[in-house]
């Protein structure tokens, strides 16, 4: 028996199922604890390692946590272990643990393993004594690791783990299912066919609700929430026949693994495919995609995700002090939280509880009410025609009209917006070409079926320009307004669209076709909007900035090269920052910062030390108005002429590719959700004459309305950005875990 007794040692493992984002969580944690003066052991295969213990304990330095964010799975394995599950099990963990020095140890994974960690701290003062009891470990030892200090972080792409918005995987997996339903719906309409696919979720309908949400798929079916009323066998074809009849040529219908009917029976995709073939007499094919959705590089969120909670946890178990509860290490309202593990553990079960016990009020009430409006929002966007109009309402004139530079989402946006708002009775008004359309009178009215398909695509299908109103363009929009009897406006867009629909209202006094309410809905890559945290068709750019630096990174290594290479944003540094942390890039260049010579002869210096030391790859990340001066190729250049024979240097402009592509399932998401609340809001305001001028956003997991002109005074006009950018507070953690080491120390790669 071998006691090592190093002042701090802390154990970090993943176990369950494996889940995109836990290798950024690993590299996270690992860095920030020898930056803070601890040792970091890797347990090898979760729970398993934990109880043989010997070599599945292994010390992790600076370099070898590098060069693993991209890559999906955990790189340091995961297993089931029955052993952990006895007592016996657990009581050969504790001593390995106290063998190996380590006092702090931080648990990935779903809700299984988390259950498991929080009954393992709950037994550990009773282990210890047990072990040195027996003389197993001796009574120093027990005395030095009397307590545990313990932190959770979920990881499993269900995300069914309470006490965090979203667990770690669930983000990639959305994307997984995304592709494929992409791709199968271009074939099912090629052929005029159905196709189920079961997705995962085997207590939990979050992958399919929200994969529905973002496929634009034709029925979802969840544990949550069976059919009620009449049997699924008898809705389900009905629905897909009246989709047929109205001239949809293909039928996509997602299954949680999970699904059950109203009488807690399950429903699998094999038998949605017998029904619809009895009852609609054509061809259904059956896709199951199985582990496809654990699979592949985590996307940028589950990066992001990931690097924040793995810092986070360190600094959880280092201050957790003797008696303290273990938590839960989350991310809410993109904000780090910690919650009670035991507390989160209790509430994640009351689901599973609730749904075996088919009472499916309770589950969604535990569930929280964004899934049930989730629900609701789905329920209505996948009927074959909108419910019609009461015989004695107003039927409402509502345009709607995208404006600045076209981001991934817009069409998502817009499909929402126009179904919502004709589920309700009125008329929609489509403005081809943003303002100048207004102008030129490019307006044509948008049915139920005009948008279909619109969910996926990305551009804009309306058309977008930049045009700011000026002059005698105000006379031509009232006029246009009045023609087309417009009651209300929702302009879906960025920073020429809001300053477009504030200077209409700043107008009204003069033209009185300008009072009706406008709402402003934030659509830009840049992220560079005030009242709201994230804007539609960020995250689609921020996931095509990694995609291509993983590229550019497989293609430096080989060569002993440093890339920079510059992301769209303008004066707001968003993209480079988040592209910055979730590519485990060595420096991100920030207008918000600005850019010394001082700076670049610093980040020289880092380079030749760190290449001379072995490393084979620099990449630099700088935001295109980072300095006005030192451009991309001036780093470029003084990056290569410094360098010598140590590494050459190469850049890469991504520019409109940032903007291209299908949206993401988080844009797509995030798109719906609020144009839902905008049609809702704008329908309100135009009823009661109202003449207000809003924009929507989405502020600590809240969305709420702003009045432009407050917002206004929020604005650094100048450089076209809002004055505080909550984002700016993780600057901080980029700097430590991309340095070249531990105070300085060189590494060898990243």
């Amino acid at each position: 028996m071998s006691e090592i007794q190093p002042q701090h040692r802390l154990g970090i493992l993943t176990s369950g199922g494996d889940a995109p984002g836990m290798n950024a969580a690993l590299r996270a944690a690992v860095r920030t604890a020898l930056e803070e003066g601890m040792e970091a052991v890797a347990i090898r295969e979760g729970y398993r390692g934990l109880v043989e213990g010997g070599d599945s304990f292994q010390p992790m330095d600076w370099d070898a946590a590098g060069g693993i964010m991209h890559k999906g799975g955990t790189v340091i394995g995961t297993a089931r272990c029955d052993e952990f599950r006895e007592r016996k099990g657990r009581l050969r963990a504790a001593q390995n643990l106290v063998e190996h020095g380590i006092d702090r140890l931080i648990v990935m994974g779903g809700d299984g393993s988390l259950t498991a960690a929080d009954l393992f701290h709950r037994e550990w003062p009773g282990l210890i004594s047990e072990l040195a009891e027996h003389g197993r470990i001796s009574r120093e030892a027990a005395h030095r690791h009397a307590h545990l200090s313990l932190a959770g972080i979920g990881a499993s792409i269900d995300n069914d783990m309470a006490g965090t918005d979203m667990s770690i995987g669930a983000d990639t997996a959305l994307h997984r299912i995304a592709e494929a339903v992409d791709g199968i719906g271009a074939t099912a309409a090629s052929h005029q066919r159905t196709f189920v696919v079961e997705v995962m979720g085997r207590h939990c309908g979050y992958l399919a609700l929200m994969s529905g949400l973002a496929t634009g798929a034709d029925a979802v079916l969840i544990p949550e929430a069976p059919p009620a009323g009449d049997s699924w066998a008898e809705i389900l074809p009905r629905r897909l026949r009246a989709g047929r009849e109205v001239g949809r040529r293909d039928s996509i219908v997602i299954v949680a693994e999970g699904a059950i009917d109203s009488n807690g029976q399950p429903v699998t995709a094999e038998k949605v495919r017998q029904v619809l073939e009895q009852r609609m007499e054509e061809e259904v094919r059956v896709t199951i995609l199985g582990h496809v959705q654990r699979g592949g590089s985590p996307s940028a969120y589950d990066r992001l995700m990931g690097t924040l909670l793995g810092h986070a946890a360190v600094h959880e178990v280092m201050e957790t002090g003797p008696g303290s509860a273990p938590q839960l290490v989350g991310l809410r309202h993109n904000k780090i939280t910690r919650k009670p593990l035991a507390d989160c553990v209790e509430a994640t079960a009351e689901v599973y509880a609730a749904i075996i016990r088919n009472d499916s009020n309770e589950a969604l009430r535990l569930r929280g009410s964004g899934f049930s409006d989730n629900i609701d929002t789905l329920q209505t966007l996948l009927r074959s025609l909108p419910n019609p109009p009461s015989s004695d309402q107003r039927r409402l004139r509502l345009a709607v009209l995208s404006s600045g530079g076209p981001a991934p989402g817009m069409n998502t946006a817009t499909r929402a917006a126009v179904r919502l708002a004709l589920d309700e009775g009125h008329q929609v008004l489509g403005v081809h070409n943003g303002f100048q359309g207004l102008i030129d009178g490019d307006v044509k009215e948008l049915g139920w079926m005009s948008v279909r398909g619109w969910t996926t695509a990305g551009g804009c299908e309306l058309g977008i320009n930049r045009t700011i109103p000026r002059g005698k363009d105000f006379y031509a929009i009232a006029r246009k307004i009045e023609d087309f009897s417009i009651d209300g406006v929702l302009m879906i867009g960025g920073w020429s669209g809001y300053d477009s629909a504030l200077r209409l209202a700043r107008k009204r006094e003069a033209f009185p076709a300008f009072e009706i309410p406008i709402i402003c809905l934030p659509a830009t890559i840049n992220n560079n909007l005030p009242g709201s945290e994230l804007s539609v068709g960020a995250d689609t750019a921020l996931n095509a900035i990694v995609e291509a630096v993983d590229k550019i990174k497989q293609s430096a290594v080989a060569s002993r090269r440093c890339f920079v290479v510059e992301v769209m944003g303008r004066y707001c540094g968003y993209l480079a920052l988040m592209a910055g942390l979730a590519s485990g890039a060595e420096r991100v260049y920030l207008n918000e910062e600005g850019v010394t010579v001082a700076d670049l002869q610093k980040d020289v210096q880092d380079l030749i030390e760190g290449f001379r030391n072995g490393k084979r790859l620099g990449l630099m990340i700088r935001n295109e108005g980072a300095n006005p001066c030192y451009s991309t190729q001036f780093m470029v250049s003084l990056f290569e002429e410094e360098g010598g024979d140590f590494f050459d240097v190469r850049q890469a402009i991504l520019g409109h590719l940032q903007q291209g592509g299908n949206p993401s399932p988080f844009d797509r998401i995030l798109a719906t959700r609020l144009a839902k609340r905008c049609v809702e809001r704008l329908i309100d305001e135009a009823e009661a004459g109202s003449d207000t001028a809003l924009a929507i956003g989405l502020n600590e997991g809240k969305i709420e309305f702003s009045e432009l002109e407050t917002l206004r005074r929020q604005v650094d006009s100048e450089h076209q950005r809002p004055k505080t950018q909550w984002w700016m507070d993780l600057l901080p953690i980029a700097r430590v875990l991309a340095q070249i080491g531990p105070s300085g120390r060189a590494a060898m790669s990243d």
